[in-house]
């Protein structure tokens, strides 16, 4: 999915009781992993049953279950009965397109938000995360994701995480989301400074399709970040919740990259409209440019044209009067030398004018 995916959703059918699972068309199978640790051990599993998914848990461990893929209904149904989910929660896992915000039911706190891959294009997905004691429940809507390099953190033996609880984890699983906006951003702007180069020496229709186009990535991201910001902000405020004291401050820090992320789009969408606002005023410039060339062009050419136009009249040069010029010796050269004088006396004008090149300065007196 790219960046139109944010202006898309998928409901559920009219009148559906509320908490129906409707799955989206084309949902990758999925597939179910999960980590288990302690500061002392890490286990890495499989879950091929869904419904066994409660038995992972363990006392003094914190469990990552990520599921990786939205095409099987019945598993998230599974996980749901096991940790005993909300049903209107579940049915927002698979309803596409959800709004990112942050929900408490009892002591479960479920948080949606976007997530995206730089490729060729800018793909997003939702992320669905279920928060627990001891728990920390993810769903994706399909493989792979940015989420690597936590995995790694929480293999090495030692790190803050190993020792740190669920609430934890949640706070580093939507930070590493909020990293990957970085350089989804730094992209655009490195391409916004590369138009603004060419719309300078050039202007061309290809260049505002891609300034056209870096509008609707910043867009997405916008859709992706303002309520983001919003909900991070309500955890913030929110005391006695399910996120510790001691966790709340590296998830003001997630807050502060959301602000950073927020505030560097939305420069970045002014610096997009001024570079079609100079895409506008290049090409004005140039039509006008044209149109003076050809209009000085023509005003040069009106009295030669009636000079010319005079002189090949067909009257008969016998009778006294009738353009006694055209039987002179020296009247072809006449006639060059009138338009010859004329058109120059034009472009000296023109010049004098500052209508061709710099217009001529005063002279200022001597001093002396």
């Amino acid at each position: 999915m790219d960046g139109s995916g944010l202006f898309e959703r998928s409901y559920t059918h009219a009148g559906a009781a509320p908490g129906s699972l409707a799955v989206p068309e084309g949902s990758v199978e999925p597939r179910v992993r999960a980590m288990r640790f302690d500061a002392e051990t890490l286990e890495e599993l499989d879950v091929p049953r869904a419904a066994d998914a409660a038995r992972l848990l363990e006392s003094g461990k914190v469990v990552w279950i990520d599921v990786q893929g939205l095409g099987d209904g019945e598993v998230v149904q599974q996980l749901g009965a096991a940790f005993d989910l909300h049903r209107l929660a579940l049915s927002d896992v698979v309803n596409l397109g959800q709004r990112p915000k942050a929900e408490a039911y009892g002591d479960v706190l479920f948080v949606v938000l976007r997530m995206s891959t730089l490729a060729d294009t800018v793909e997003w997905e939702q992320v669905s995360l279920f928060l627990r004691p001891g728990l920390v429940l993810t769903f994706q809507e399909r493989h792979g994701d940015c989420l690597d390099p936590l995995r790694q953190r929480i293999r090495e033996a030692g790190k803050v995480i190993r020792r740190s609880g669920s609430d934890y984890l949640a706070c580093m699983v939507v930070d590493a989301i909020v990293d990957g906006y970085f350089p989804v951003l730094e992209r655009d702007g490195d391409e916004l400074e590369r138009l603004e180069a060419e719309i300078l020496a050039g202007p061309r229709v290809e260049n505002v399709r891609a300034v056209y186009r870096i509008k609707r990535d910043l867009m997405a991201f916008r859709r992706a970040t303002w309520p983001l910001r919003e909900a991070l902000a309500h955890l913030m405020r929110e005391e006695g919740g399910p996120i510790s004291a001691s966790a709340r401050v590296y998830l003001r820090d997630t807050t502060d990259h959301v602000m950073q992320v927020v505030d560097v789009n939305e420069t970045y969408r002014e610096l997009a409209s001024s570079l079609i606002d100079l895409y506008l005023s290049s090409v004005g410039h140039k039509t006008n440019e044209i149109m003076r060339v050809l209009t000085l062009v023509a005003t040069i050419f009106i009295p030669l044209t009636f000079v010319a136009g005079i002189y090949g009249m067909n009257f008969d040069t016998s009778l006294p009067g009738n353009l006694p010029e055209l039987g002179w010796r020296y009247g072809y050269l006449f006639f060059w030398l009138v338009c010859i004088a004329l058109g120059g006396s034009l472009l000296a004008l023109f010049r004098r004018l500052g209508w061709l090149g710099p217009r001529e300065r005063a002279r200022e007196p001597d001093s002396g």
